[in-house]
């Protein structure tokens, strides 16, 4: 199920208030292989335990919310911390 662009352009980061934008897919595939090796994060400080489908990202690039069944989870505690990896990905 798509994400609907109209609630898309409301939808905001509980964290900071920035708007969101769906991960690209070559940044998906980025983020899933860093999971997949261990090295992410999520804000909770747990680490990410499975490969996501689909997911949004902040504007500044530093909180990645899954998106599961189409619905974002916006959950500060389920946010992914990238860091540094979309800077060598973009």
């Amino acid at each position: 199920m798509a994400l609907d662009q109209r609630l898309l352009e409301i939808l905001r980061c509980p964290a900071t208030g920035q708007t969101l934008a769906r991960l690209a897919g070559h940044q998906l595939e980025a983020l899933n292989r860093a999971i997949a090796d261990g090295a992410l994060r999520r804000d909770d400080g747990n680490p990410v335990a499975a490969a996501l489908a689909a997911a949004l990202i902040t504007a500044d690039g530093e909180r990645v919310y899954p998106i599961e069944d189409g619905i974002p989870v916006l959950l500060v505690s389920e946010a992914i911390k990238p860091g540094k990896l979309f800077a060598l990905t973009d």
